[in-house]
């Protein structure tokens, strides 16, 4: 992963656990079978804190330049997708469910954080 990928997903880390996401992971896809180079996965307290972490995001990445090209959410989870970068914010209920760190653990390296 290159330097300036790295400072932007460094801010989103750095964001969601000054938000109090807990148990941020991130995983590099670079060069993977994959649709984006690189997911952030968080558990979010509950279904108001995770749209208040989108909200949060979106105040600070809009500026900084980032671009939101879509947004998806449901009642427990929010995925935002950067392009290259994708977040998943969920519950800890939808969190254990779908278990997204088994498959994106098969496809490439994970970052402790």
């Amino acid at each position: 992963m290159n330097q300036e990928m790295q400072k932007r997903i460094d801010r989103i880390v750095d964001l969601l656990d000054a938000k109090k996401a807990e148990d941020i992971q991130v995983f590099d896809l670079d060069g993977k079978e994959y649709l984006t180079r690189a997911v952030v996965l968080a558990t979010t307290l509950g279904d108001k804190h995770t749209p208040a972490l989108l909200e949060y995001l979106k105040e600070d990445l809009k500026p900084a330049g980032e671009k939101f090209l879509a947004i998806e959410e449901g009642d427990r989870w929010t995925v935002v997708d950067l392009g290259d970068i994708m977040i998943h914010l969920m519950v800890p209920e939808y969190r254990a469910k779908y278990n997204l760190e088994e498959f994106l653990d098969s496809l490439g390296k994970k970052e402790d954080v």
